[in-house]
Order: structure tokens, then sequence, then C-alpha cells
């Protein structure tokens, strides 16, 4: 009862919390007559504000959630969903709109809290079962919801602003699970487990991974051995010895080389992933008014969540030999993430725009599948969630100055269709840099492959 009681209540709150029929359709419903805002506003001066609220309250709402045991940032993020939502249906005005995102940023960054719960309530052999029961849950709510929208809009033929009161009541339920959570002693920094009790491994990576769609759990068999700072004192510590024990874990991490490069991967891609995701609505209503003709984004968002899932998966199946030829991998699928994004934008069908969407979503969802691998496997301490954390937090920080200068009025604030060459040259110059560092790879393995060759005669003779 101790695993399932806290499982049912995850459960319950992720599926209605990600029960949201209304988020395919939100630029159609932001520039239709219930809201009547611009182009330009939706995705100059309002989209934006929700990569600089999450980019502002990561690190501090990473922070809280440990220091607060988890429960009440969860409440939080629930509070957050339902004012979101509300604020959805019933403000109006640019300034409200704005106000919206920055909740909707502050419900993003507490997602940390979500799968971090769970590890500090049970037992560490239960963590695999419990993980991929939550995820589970939460990747059925997403798809349930994009699917049910589109079922009530082109079937019933509800307007877009009664899915917006669909997904605030999905929301309203999901406030309530949060709250019947028991409530864990112990955390990862701040409220260390007593000297001499086992230590359990608890981290945030799961719920980071969980904000860009993977959905694929990590194997504690890959941490090997513990560094000394999360070893030190027992009991309650303070932030200062918090962020000494941040840096030196910083600092132990990213020696590696092969980590560095896939965080590297991780963080540039994730950047120009998020960027397509929040403006391919945009795109879409664009090239396919919704004032004008029926629109499926609920059916694309489906297809591409599901597909996405599955390329997680398929992700530990592969027979490819991610040590040798992984940067090469990563480039040719990189550039077929750029051919996607400038199929989207450049021959204005709406049905390849879709499609593409699908494509590169999926691909997306199996390279972070095999980061996530590839990272946790050349982890050498329970510091996931900081490794993901930095991560995260590097990709939102280029998002950000992408968004300023691409997007955003205060900067070029370029034309959609321009917006979105950018993003497919973004993902060409990912794919080029691994291209070179693929073929150094290569080059630097054979030049001392044939350095053994011809020292192998000498010592021969020497013998």
């Amino acid at each position: 009862m101790s695993l399932l009681y806290p499982t049912l209540c995850l459960c319950a709150y992720g599926l209605f919390s990600n029960l949201r029929p209304s988020e395919p359709f939100l630029t159609a419903y932001l520039m239709g007559p219930d809201k009547n805002l611009t182009e330009a506003q939706v995705v100059s001066e309002i989209y934006p504000i929700w990569t600089y609220s999450y980019l502002a309250l990561l690190f501090p709402i990473f922070l809280a959630t440990d220091y607060l045991c988890y429960k009440p940032v969860l409440v939080l993020q629930a509070i957050s969903f339902v004012v979101t939502y509300a604020m959805l249906a019933k403000a109006q005005g640019l300034r409200a709109m704005q106000l919206l995102e920055f909740f909707f940023g502050l419900a993003t960054a507490s997602e940390v809290a979500y799968f971090s719960y769970i590890y500090s309530v049970v037992e560490p052999a239960h963590y695999r079962r419990v993980t991929a029961y939550c995820r589970s849950v939460t990747l059925f709510g997403s798809a349930a919801g994009s699917l049910s929208g589109q079922l009530l809009l082109t079937v019933a033929e509800v307007r877009l602003v009664h899915l917006v009161w669909a997904t605030l009541a999905s929301a309203a339920v999901a406030f309530f699970p949060p709250w019947f959570l028991p409530m864990p002693k112990r955390s990862l920094f701040f409220h260390k487990k007593p000297e001499g009790a086992p230590e359990r491994q608890c981290d945030y990576s799961s719920a980071l991974i969980d904000k860009v769609d993977n959905k694929v759990p990590l194997d504690n068999q890959d941490v090997a051995t513990v560094s000394p700072s999360s070893e030190e004192t027992n009991g309650s510590c303070g932030f200062p010895e918090v962020l000494k024990m941040l840096l030196a874990d910083f600092l132990h991490c990213y020696r590696r080389g092969p980590l560095l490069a896939w965080s590297l991967w991780w963080a540039l891609a994730t950047c120009g992933y998020f960027q397509v995701l929040n403006y391919a609505q945009a795109l879409w209503e664009k090239i396919r008014p919704s004032s004008e003709y029926d629109i499926y984004n609920g059916y694309v968002e489906t297809l591409s969540t599901l597909l996405g899932a599955l390329a997680a998966l398929l992700a530990g199946h592969l027979p490819v030999r991610w040590t040798v030829w992984g940067e090469l991998v990563l480039w040719a699928l990189s550039l077929l993430m750029a051919a996607c994004v400038l199929v989207m934008v450049t021959l204005g069908s709406i049905w390849l725009c879709y499609g593409s969407y699908v494509l590169f979503k999926a691909t997306y969802m199996l390279l972070i599948t095999v980061a996530t691998y590839q990272i946790a496997s050349n982890l050498d301490m329970p510091r996931y969630a900081l490794v993901f954390g930095v991560n995260t937090f590097v990709a939102l920080l280029l998002q950000s100055l992408l968004t300023l200068v691409v997007v955003d009025s205060a900067g070029l604030g370029l034309d959609l269709f321009t917006q979105f060459y950018v993003y497919g040259g973004y993902f060409a110059v990912i794919s080029a840099v691994f291209l070179f560092a693929g073929l150094c790879k290569i080059a630097t393995r054979q030049h001392s492959d044939q350095e053994v060759l011809s020292r192998s005669p000498a010592d021969t003779d020497g013998t």
C-alpha cells in the first residue's frame, strides 16, 4: 500500500493535468473571435513570455523542490494550471495573455517535482516500474487530450472556447490529487538520510526529460560510484553547502568527453525543438487558416505523441555502436530534422507540413532517448538531476536568445516563414558540427590504429 497509494495519486494527477483538449488549437483560439489577437501579438509578444519565464524560474524551482520536499511544488503546479486555463477562458487582452504565459511557465518549471516525488517515497527496486506507470499515463493523457479535442471540434462541432473549458475542468480535477500525497521526510540535497542508512538515489532527471517528452526511465545500475560531495554530512544542509555540492558535482560530471558531446547535442537540439513546437501551430494557421478551413491539429499531435513514444521505446534496441558512430548518426538525423523544418515552410502544403512535423518530432524523441542513455552511462555519480538540469537550462538560455533575436518584437521580429527558415538553418548547423566531430573522431581512430600497426613489427623484432 505504501507504493500503491502515492502511485495512484500521481497517475491521477498526471492523467488529468495532461488531458488538454485545447492544446493543439491554442493559436487558432487566440487569433480567433474569442480573443481577437493578431498574429504578430501572439507570435512576437505572447509566446516568448513562456520561454523567458521558464528560463527564469527553472533553477529557483529546482532548489525549492528539494528544499520543500516535492509535494508543495506539485500543489503549486496544480494551482498554476488552474490559473492558466481560467485566464485563457475568461481574461481578455494582450497583457492578460502575457500574464497567462508566465503562469504556464511556472507550471512547466514545476514539472521537476512530478517524477522526482516518487523516488523519495518508494524503494529503489520499484523505481523502474513506478516510473513506467507514471510516464505511460502522462503520455496517454496527452494523446487522449489531443484526440478528444479534435473529435469535439470536427464531429461535435463545438467552439474552440468549449475546448478551453474542458481543459480547465480537467485541470480542476487534477488540482485535488497532490493534496492527498504523503509528505516526504527527506530529499537529495537539503534533507538527507540519517548517517548509516542506505542511500537511495532521488533525482529530478525524469521530470526534466519529461518536458521534452522523453518517456524512457533511467537505469539506476548506470551509477557506479558516488562523489564525495554526495556523501558528506547527514541531516539538513544549508544553502551555501548545497551550492558547493552542486558546483563540485558539475565539475566532476563534465570532465568526460563523451558526456560533454551528448550534452552539447541535447542543449542545441532541444533549443530548436522547443522553438519548432512553440510556433508550429502559428505556421499551420498561416498555411491553412482555421477561419476558412477545417484543421486537424489534434490528429497530428496525437500521432506525433504516439510515434514519439514508439521511437523512444525502439531507441534502446537499435544495433548501433554509439561510441563509434554516435556523432555521424547525430549528423545524419539532425540533417533530417533540418529537412523536415524546411519542408514545413517551403512547399506550402498543409499535409506535407503535418507529415514533416510528425517525422521531426519522432526523430527528436529517438535521439533524445539515446542521448539520455549515453549521458547516464558516462555518469559515475547519482547526479542525473544536475546534468539534465544544466542541459535543459542551457537549452532554454539558447532558446531565449533565439527568441529575442528572431521572434520577439524587441528584436528582428521576423515573419513566420522566415523564422522557420532560420530554424531549418539552425538544425543544418548542428548537423555540420557533428559531421565535423564524427570525421575528426574517425581520422583520430585511424591514425591511432596505424601507429599501433607500425609499432608491431618493431616490437616483434625486438623480441
